[in-house]
């Protein structure tokens, strides 16, 4: 494609997709293209970033995912007009402090890698709305992770994890938690994430919840499946707004009574329990519209 391109066709190109090209090396060419904003080099066999695209300084969009990158050069920290990178899908231990420069980032994609700590300049990034960081090797977060105001969407699957930043249950924002396949033993206080409307607590190993549970008042679904739930908060009621709640699973014995005011639920997933008995209430849910699988 830049093969066919002459000298004077460059000032005018702003994307330039090389997805699934094969590539072990970038074509020099990149380099003229001063005013490019979206380049997307998905899908190939690259292991270094040539210098040029560093000064690409118009750059919007990067996306150097699915590659075989082991290191990101501290010159990503030039590119100030980024609001989307992705580096998933590499070999990434770490990322540079510099990435803390890129202040007009919104959306930072960082899964599959072998990341174990964040670098503490991403507090920086307050403009940030999506952070994806699965399938790494974090065992812990950084307290101030909670200070991203305007992320509402927080993605933490299959890591290592054993607790949560106190500070998540502060980020006003927030809409999507998704923190399976991690090994969650306790919860900090969710109470105060108004706009939370999606928690995946799939796959950890809770015993309980904290009493608080129930101020989650715009929460439509909530996945605790494959815990270790031997009781839920009497506060569970409060959460009218619940579409799809999925308890399979845990180690429940009873259900508090007072989840007969989740008139909007359409699917309860009661199975693989401890419960010998089930609660005459649970007719009237069904009767208002409800699935539930015993």
């Amino acid at each position: 494609m830049l093969a066919a391109l002459t000298s004077s066709d460059f000032g005018f190109l702003t994307d330039c997709n090389l997805n699934s090209c094969s590539l072990t090396a970038l074509p020099t060419e990149i380099g003229a293209l001063e005013n490019l904003e979206t380049l997307s080099v998905y899908d190939n066999e690259l292991a270094e970033i040539p210098e040029f695209v560093w000064r690409l300084e118009k750059l919007e969009t990067l996306n150097l995912s699915v590659n075989e990158f082991s290191d990101i050069p501290a010159e990503v920290g030039n590119l100030k007009r980024l609001q989307m990178l992705d580096l998933g899908h590499n070999s990434l231990s770490k990322l540079p402090e510099t990435i803390g420069n890129l202040g007009n980032l919104k959306f930072l994609y960082a899964s599959n890698n072998s990341l174990t700590e964040l670098p503490g300049s991403l507090r920086n990034l307050q403009k940030l709305e999506y952070l994806n960081i699965t399938d790494n090797r974090f065992t812990e977060l950084p307290e101030w992770l909670g200070e991203f105001e305007n992320v509402s969407e927080l993605r933490l699957y299959n890591n290592g994890l054993t607790t949560l930043p106190e500070s998540l249950g502060y980020m006003p924002n927030l809409r999507e938690l998704h923190a399976m396949n991690n090994g969650l033993t306790t919860l900090p206080d969710l109470g105060e994430l108004k706009n939370l409307r999606l928690l995946n607590l799939q796959s950890n190993a809770l015993r309980s919840l904290p009493r608080t549970f129930g101020d989650l008042h715009n929460l439509t679904d909530l996945d605790l499946r494959f815990n270790q739930l031997s009781a839920l908060p009497k506060t569970m009621g409060k959460l009218t707004n619940l579409r799809f709640l999925d308890l399979r699973a845990n180690q429940l014995t009873e259900l508090p009574e007072n989840m007969v005011n989740l008139r909007r639920l359409e699917k309860l997933d009661l199975r693989w329990n401890r419960l010998v008995t089930y609660p005459s209430w649970l007719r009237r849910l069904e009767e208002q519209g409800c699935t539930i699988y015993t």
